[in-house]
C-alpha cells in the first residue's frame, strides 16, 4: 500500500483459528511493507459486546468499518487492522487495531484472552481498554491480564542487573503503550465527598493502594501496583449511554439526531485527544515502527507464541534489528554507489580517493541514523567490508569509463580528419606532412578537453596505435608519388635540354645554308648581269616589232592575239627568274639578316 492510501476497509493481521491458534495473515504484511512513514498505532481491547469496534470507527471518522455485533456473540475474532493517513500528524499513517473480545463464554480459552491482550499490549503505541459501568474492583479484576504481562512477556533471554531499573517503573514499560481507560455507559457522578472530580481523578483514585502490609493489602495492590509500573502514562474518558436501550443493536446506523447530544460530546472530545496526542509507535532506542517494521514484530511476537515459548522483548527487537540494519547496510551501499557513479570518472586517482572517503562519510552517517543500536557495530563493519570491494570495483570502473569516454571523444574529433582519409586527400604528395599536422591539431584539441579521467593519455595512446598502420600507409603513398614526380621532373630537363641542343643545331644548320645561299646568289647575280642588259635590249626590240605588228591589225579591224604572241610577251617563262624566286622562297623561311 502506498504511504498516503486509505485502506478502504479493515483487514485481518492475525486470525484466530480453530486448532491452529493465531496465525499472522500474509496479505496484511504485504500492504504494511508498503508503508514507509512512522506509524501510531491505537489498539483497543476489553470485555467481548462491549463496544470497542464502535470507538474505532469513529477514530477513523466512519459510521461503518469495523464490524459491530449486535447479539449477544463476539463479532471480531483475532486482530483486525485499518490503516489510513493520519488526520493530524503529516507524514504519518493511523492503525487501528480491534481486538477480539475477552471473557467470551462460547470461547472458554482464557490463555487465547491472554495472548490476544498480550498482542495489543506489545503493538501498539496507545492502548485503550474499552469496559462497561464503573471502574470498580469487578472491573479491575476483570483487567487480570495485566498481571499476566510479567508472566507471558520477557523483557531479556538472561537476568538483567537490578540496578538497570528505574524506581517505579518495571523493565517493560519502555515496550508499552499509553493507556487509555474508556468507560462506557458511565452512570455515576464524576465527584468525591461532594467535590467535582476530572475522569483522570477518578481513575486514579480506583487505583489508589492501601496502606499496610497485610495480605489483604497486598491482594489489592498487587494488580494496581502492576498497572503504575507497566503504564506509567494513563488517561480515563467516560460515556453516557449513546441512545435508548432499543436502538443500541443498530447504534452505527443511527442518525447523530438520535444519540444523546452529552454522549456525541464525549466522543469527539475522545476522538480528539487519540489523534492529538497519541504518540508514534517506538522501541528503545527511540527508533520509529513502519509498516515493515510492523510485520516485523507481529511475526516475531506470534511465532514466539506458537512455539510456546514466551515473547522476548529483546529477541523480537534483536529480529528487527537484523532486518533494518542489514536494510540500513543496503540503503548506505546504495548511496555509497549513487555518489560513487555520478563523481567518476575522476582526474586522478588522488581524487578518486578523496570521491571516495566523502562517499564513505555519507554512507556511514546514513547507516548510523537507521541503525539499531543492537548489533550496530557488526554491520557497520560488513557495511566497512562492502563498501572496500566496492571501492576497489570503481578503481576498475573508473579506469573502463575514463577509457570508454576518450574513447568516444576522440572518434568524434577524429570523424572529419577519417573522411578526409576516405576522399583521399592525403594520398599525395606531401599528404603525410599534412596529414601529421592536421592530425596533431586534433590530439591539442582532445588534450584541451575537460573530464577525460584517469586513463586519458593511455586511451590517447591506444587510440593513436590503432591508427599508425594508416599512417604509414599514407607515408608510403607519399613517398612513391614523390619519387615519381621527381623522376618525371628529371625526364622532362633532359628532354628541355636534348629540344634546346637540337632547336640549336637547326639554327646552326639553317644559318650554314643561308650563308651557303648568299654566296650562290652573289655569285649568280655577278653572272647574270652582262646577259640581263643584252636580254633586256633583245626584248626591247621585240617588244617594238609587236607593236607595230599590232598596229596593221588593229587597222584592219582584229583585235585578237594569237597563242604564240601571248606566249612570247610572258617574261616569267625565264628559267633564272624562277631560280631566284624559289631560292627567296626558302631563304625567306629563316630570320637572319640579310645584307642591304
Amino acid at each position: 500500500m502506498a504511504s498516503q492510501t486509505r485502506m478502504p476497509e479493515p483487514i485481518c493481521l492475525i486470525k484466530n483459528e480453530k486448532g491452529k491458534g493465531l496465525v499472522v495473515q500474509p496479505e496484511a504484511l504485504l500492504l504494511l511493507s508498503g508503508i514507509t512513514q512512522p506509524m501510531v498505532v491505537v489498539a483497543i481491547a476489553g470485555p467481548y459486546r462491549s463496544g470497542k469496534s464502535y470507538l474505532l470507527n469513529r477514530l477513523a471518522g466512519q459510521r461503518r468499518g469495523f464490524a459491530l455485533g449486535s447479539s449477544v456473540r463476539a463479532q471480531t475474532k483475532g486482530i483486525w487492522m485499518w490503516c489510513m493517513p493520519h488526520p493530524c500528524k503529516p507524514g504519518h499513517t493511523l492503525v487501528l487495531l480491534d481486538t477480539e473480545g475477552l471473557g467470551d463464554t462460547e470461547k472458554g480459552d482464557t490463555k487465547n484472552d491472554t495472548w490476544i491482550f498480550v498482542l495489543a499490549v506489545l503493538l501498539s503505541s496507545t492502548l485503550i481498554y474499552n469496559s462497561k459501568g464503573t471502574i470498580d474492583q469487578q472491573a479491575l479484576d476483570n483487567l487480570q491480564y495485566v498481571l499476566k504481562l510479567t508472566e507471558y512477556v520477557q523483557v531479556k533471554t538472561a537476568p538483567e542487573e537490578a540496578e538497570d531499573e528505574q524506581p517505579g517503573l518495571d523493565r517493560r514499560a519502555p515496550f508499552f503503550p499509553n493507556f487509555v481507560w474508556a468507560v462506557r455507559d458511565f452512570t455515576l457522578q464524576l465527584e468525591v465527598d461532594g467535590k467535582e472530580i476530572s475522569e483522570d481523578e477518578y481513575l486514579e483514585n480506583a487505583l489508589k493502594l492501601k496502606d499496610g502490609s497485610s495480605q489483604e493489602a497486598q491482594n489489592y495492590n498487587r494488580l494496581r501496583e502492576c498497572i503504575h509500573q507497566l503504564f506509567p502514562e494513563r488517561k480515563c474518558f467516560v460515556f453516557d449511554q449513546p441512545a435508548r436501550r432499543r436502538d443500541l443493536p443498530h447504534l452505527e446506523e443511527l442518525p447523530d439526531v438520535v444519540l444523546d447530544p452529552e454522549f456525541q460530546q464525549q466522543v469527539e472530545r475522545f476522538c480528539s485527544y487519540i489523534r492529538q496526542n497519541c504518540l508514534p509507535k517506538t522501541i528503545p532506542g527511540g527508533h520509529k515502527i513502519t509498516g515493515s517494521r510492523l510485520g516485523t514484530l507481529v511475526v516475531s511476537y506470534v511465532k514466539a507464541i506458537q512455539s510456546g515459548a514466551v515473547p522476548c522483548l529483546e529477541n523480537a527487537v534483536l529480529a528487527l534489528a537484523e532486518i533494518e540494519n542489514s536494510e540500513a547496510v543496503k540503503e548506505a551501499v546504495a548511496l555509497y554507489r549513487g555518489q560513487m557513479e555520478q563523481g567518476l570518472p575522476t582526474e586522478t586517482t588522488q581524487e578518486l580517493l578523496e570521491l571516495h572517503a566523502r562517499c564513505e562519510e555519507e554512507a556511514m552517517r546514513l547507516f548510523m541514523a537507521r541503525a539499531f543500536a543492537e548489533s550496530r557495530e557488526r554491520f557497520q563493519a560488513e557495511l566497512t567490508v562492502q563498501l572496500e570491494a566496492i571501492k576497489d570495483h570503481f578503481w576498475i570502473q573508473n579506469e573502463r569509463t575514463s577509457h570508454k569516454k576518450c574513447m568516444a571523444a576522440l572518434q568524434e574529433l577524429f570523424q572529419d580528419l577519417d573522411r578526409q582519409i576516405n576522399d583521399g586527400v592525403y594520398f599525395v604528395s606531401g599528404g603525410y606532412q599534412l596529414f601529421q599536422s592536421d592530425q596533431q591539431a586534433l590530439v591539442e584539441r582532445y588534450r584541451a578537453l575537460p573530464g577525460k579521467g584517469v586513463k586519458a593519455d593511455a586511451a590517447l595512446q591506444d587510440f593513436l596505435q590503432k591508427r599508425e598502420p594508416m599512417a604509414r600507409t599514407i607515408l608510403k603513398v607519399d613517398r612513391e608519388l614523390t619519387e615519381k614526380e621527381e623522376q618525371i621532373k628529371n625526364l622532362k630537363a633532359e628532354y628541355e635540354r636534348a629540344e634546346q641542343e637540337r632547336e640549336a643545331e637547326r639554327k646552326r644548320e639553317a644559318e650554314r645554308e643561308a650563308e651557303n645561299l648568299k654566296k650562290l646568289l652573289k655569285k649568280v647575280l655577278r653572272d647574270r648581269k652582262p646577259r640581263r642588259r643584252k636580254q633586256w635590249k633583245e626584248k626591247e626590240s621585240t617588244n617594238n616589232q609587236q607593236s607595230k605588228d599590232q598596229n596593221k591589225k588593229s587597222t584592219s579591224g582584229s583585235e585578237k592575239n594569237n597563242p604564240g604572241d601571248q606566249q612570247n610577251s610572258n617574261p616569267g617563262g625565264n628559267p633564272w627568274i624562277e631560280l631566284l624566286n624559289k631560292m627567296f622562297e626558302i631563304l625567306s623561311k629563316w630570320s637572319f639578316p640579310w645584307p642591304k
